[in-house]
């Protein structure tokens, strides 16, 4: 078995990962790391690979976070195309798939989360049927997107939309499927679905909500057909599915640690193993009286570099200010908050032609903002949640006021 004294283990090889390290060796922490990355890449951005690596405006290598020399320039071991099939916890060491063991005196987990795939059952095991999880996933999709070809999006939720704004973009014809009442009905409320709907149709995707899929039909092993769940049948040259994701929690799970779709940890990053902390999209972190998953880039990073502080000797909790963003077209949709519960939403013009704000409230008190292509309201916003303030809403309805007086 391969011993180091004091050695930390990352295992994951995406933001989390290279946030933690790479916030561990700002803070001139020199314990041994070994990050354990099951791709073949060193961590790069994953949040382009659906817009700007997809339209080919960016390549794998301007992904990076840092070139291959940044690891060995500071003392991090990283093994790629490897991956951990047990952790021990009484030895305190992992198990690689090469069949090789690592001691550790610190574990973390970041290992993200996988999208959800259609059944086999209904054809989901179809050549030209997609998810978007990696760059390889992207690489096969960007081949297929070919203009005057029909691609059907099942999901409505923005990895979906995204997509199809892409599609379009490239020349597609594009059907989205919701299941749900509305698009985006799990993570933003009715007035900003209604926003993202009219933008996706005035660019001629066709919409369809509450229909579900019944099946793929497939000629020679490759998808040219979906029945719908009312009986139609439209023909599609390839599938793309975004219909959200599982956190990536079984190797925890079998480990004995504390898991629900998801590695349970306390405010400090800690597993139910005080030598064990899980981050990102993995984590099911403390929140306003709740326990939630944040899939987003900037949990991601800000709940590693608040653990990191931590195993640097730091003592301040991780406590969240969650932003999201989504590039759809032209159109920049920025979120800050959480508007999970919101009980009313009020909605401002903004001062250019096309922006406008859907700001959140429950029981009276603010809890989120969508900005779409609104920065000043985002801003706004942002800093109205930060400092724990509800606006005026007599100011706030009227589109003529000035938002910097709501401070």
């Amino acid at each position: 078995m391969d011993k180091v004294s004091g050695r930390l283990v990352v295992i994951g090889g995406g933001q989390a990962a290279f946030a933690l390290v790479a916030k561990l060796r700002a803070l001139a922490d020199q314990r041994p790391i070994t990050v354990i990355a099951a791709e073949a890449s060193l961590p790069y951005q994953r949040p382009p690979l659906s817009k700007k690596y997809l339209l080919r405006e960016m390549s794998l290598d301007r992904l990076l976070y840092r070139p291959e020399a940044w690891y060995a320039d500071h003392s991090v071991d990283i093994r790629l195309s490897t991956s951990v099939t047990r952790v021990d916890r009484a030895a305190k060491e992992v198990t690689l798939s090469d069949g090789s063991k690592l001691d550790y005196e610190t574990l973390a987990f970041a290992t993200g989360a996988t999208p959800r795939r259609l059944p086999v059952s209904i054809g989901g095991d179809l050549a030209g049927v997609h998810v978007v999880r990696d760059y390889k996933d992207a690489d096969r999709l960007a081949e297929e997107m070919q203009p005057g070809r029909r691609a059907l999006v099942v999901g409505g939720g923005y990895i979906g939309l995204e997509a199809a704004a892409v599609a379009r973009s490239l020349g597609l014809e594009v059907i989205v499927l919701e299941m749900a009442d509305r698009i985006l009905q799990r993570v933003a409320s009715a007035a900003t679905s209604a926003i993202v709907r009219d933008i996706h149709r005035a660019h001629g995707v066709e919409i369809r909500e509450g229909m579900g899929l019944h099946r793929l039909i497939g000629e020679n092993g490759r998808v040219s057909a979906a029945e719908l769940s009312d009986g139609s049948v439209v023909p599609v040259d390839m599938v793309i599915v975004g219909i959200g994701v599982t956190a990536n929690d079984a190797l925890a799970h079998d480990a004995g640690l504390e898991t629900a779709n998801g590695i349970l940890v306390d405010s400090y990053g800690r597993t139910s193993d005080p030598a064990i902390y899980a981050m990102g999209d993995c984590a099911v972190l403390p929140w306003q009286d709740m326990r939630i998953r944040l899939e987003s880039v900037q949990n991601a990073v800000d709940q590693a570099e608040a653990v990191a502080a931590i195993l640097a000797g730091g003592s301040a909790p991780y406590d969240p200010h969650p932003w999201f963003w989504s590039d759809q077209y032209d159109v920049k949709l920025q979120i800050a908050g959480f508007g999970l519960g919101h009980d009313e939403t009020l909605v401002r013009p903004g001062q250019r032609e096309g922006s406008v704000s859907v700001w959140y409230f429950r029981e009276g008190k603010l809890i989120a903002v969508d900005a779409i292509n609104d920065a000043k309201a985002y801003v706004t916003g942002k800093k109205l949640l930060e400092a724990g303030k509800t606006p005026d809403r007599k100011i706030l309805a009227d589109p003529r006021s000035d938002l910097k007086s709501l401070m």
